[in-house]
């Protein structure tokens, strides 16, 4: 099975995740290319080589507007890298370790605040709010969430990258506004910062969807430790929209002085990566270092592996419990839920129970790591009073997922292969636009695809 996994242990953020799947890119002038052709206002990425403690990898250089958003120290410990970082952000976290640059505001941004005072921008770090009215760059502006989805939807980049975007930006807005105690849709990011974010979002899922890999596997996340600044005082790391982000994941703190995982780090493992521990067995083709700015004692690194592992005989965990007295319905959110929380297959099936009462057998199978929230989820919201569980070894198919271009537009295949067979099978979800588009029937635009 075509796995990556990442090794987290200096912590994640959306450049450096980059820089390591970058890598690991089949067509690296291709991909900048791509990235510099999108659109996104003001953006302009490279890949710089970059070296930290001996080690050689790529630093994406990400500039806006012809800066590359840099920090400043507030201190030093003597080994040349700082302890807490001046660079401060209304949104209640520092970027020490140069990682990444989203900056979210919680106020429209116009004259009258509502506070009884005007706030004014200083933009000449993109970030740095004072009380000194400054429109220097006239690009420099805030962004809604809607206004991020309005900038993603109209990027050169396959459907499902959009999605991946949408999701990922999701969980960020999602945990600015809980660390603010504010509606969604009041969040701001500043332009600078925002457009920064947009550009490592982009680039990691597009690197993502174009390696391919079937599974993505992660190092539990390494925080980092200290405080950073912000304009209502000092915060502990992680900083609260990372640590919302992080919740359910492995993390753990050390001695290392500084904002390692960043929110849009964290939300890019949260949304890729369905597993977290130690490496797993696999034979190894690639791996990618992808570097921070700043230098520690540890190599300043995001490693990605890619590889094969084997493909069968993997454990999985069934949680089944037998229903009498739920409606079609409620059974049916239940299962979606249980989808969207990940797990890998929820299915039903008639049973007939004791006072021969008619039932229903719900059966939810999942990896190890994800038995508890299973467990919760099937507790919550039916009305079960007890879970069996049963541990199953599964044999699967290799699979992937390739793009097939047709005058209907593009189309994605599903091919599954291994034990001497192969598969493929198009997406029903591709079909099914086609032919309500065209006004065509599933078996025609089947058999007009089939003829490319």
């Amino acid at each position: 099975m075509k796995t990556i996994y990442l090794d987290c242990s200096m912590g994640a953020a959306g450049d450096m995740l980059m820089a390591a799947l970058f890598e690991l890119c089949p067509d690296k002038e291709g991909f900048l290319k791509k990235m510099n052709r999108l659109g996104i206002p003001g953006v302009q990425v490279e890949a710089q080589p970059a070296v930290k403690c001996g080690i050689t990898g790529t630093h994406m250089e990400v500039k806006v507007f012809g800066e590359e958003e840099e920090s400043h120290d507030a201190s030093d410990d003597g080994h040349g890298h700082a302890h807490e970082d001046s660079h401060v952000h209304e949104c209640g976290h520092t970027h020490e370790n140069y990682h990444d640059h989203e900056c979210v505001h919680d106020s429209e941004h116009n004259h009258d605040h509502g506070c009884g005072h005007a706030h004014e921008h200083n933009h000449d770090r993109g970030c740095v709010q004072t009380h000194e009215h400054s429109h220097d760059h006239a690009h420099h502006h805030h962004a809604s969430m809607a206004g991020i989805s309005h900038i993603i939807s109209h990027l050169d980049l396959p459907d499902q990258v959009k999605r991946d975007m949408e999701c990922v930006y999701g969980l960020i807005a999602e945990a600015e506004s809980h660390a603010h105690g504010m509606p969604v849709d009041q969040i701001h990011f500043h332009e600078v910062g925002s457009m920064d974010a947009v550009a490592d979002i982009a680039g990691v899922c597009l690197l993502l969807h174009d390696i391919g890999a079937e599974q993505i596997i992660a190092s539990p996340v390494h925080v980092g430790s200290g405080h950073v600044h912000c304009a209502h005082g000092i915060l502990p790391v992680p900083a609260p929209a990372t640590a919302h982000i992080l919740q359910g994941i492995p993390a753990y703190s050390t001695q290392v002085k500084g904002e390692l995982c960043t929110p849009t780090g964290a939300a890019l493992l949260k949304h890729f990566v369905k597993e977290f521990g130690g490496m797993p067995v696999m034979a190894t083709s690639k791996i990618g270092y992808g570097m921070g700015k700043k230098d520690f004692e540890r190599a300043n690194c995001v490693r990605a592996f890619l590889g094969e592992t084997a493909a069968d005989g993997s454990e999985v965990v069934e949680l089944s419990c037998n229903l009498d007295d739920m409606t079609p319905e409620a059974i049916g959110y239940v299962q979606e839920l249980l989808f969207e929380a990940g797990a890998l297959e929820v299915y039903t099936i008639p049973v007939g129970m004791k006072k021969n009462r008619p039932g229903i057998l719900l059966t939810c199978m999942c990896r190890h790591d994800q038995e508890e929230t299973m467990t919760a989820l099937l507790f919550k919201h039916t009305t079960t009073l007890g879970i069996r569980e049963h541990i199953s070894r599964r044999f699967t198919l290799n699979r992937e997922i390739r793009e097939i271009e047709t005058s209907y537009g593009t189309v994605r295949e599903k091919i599954s292969s291994g034990y001497g067979i192969i598969r493929r099978k198009l997406e029903y979800e591709d079909l099914a636009e086609i032919a309500h588009r065209q006004g065509m029937s599933l078996e025609e635009v089947k058999n007009a695809i089939s003829g490319h």
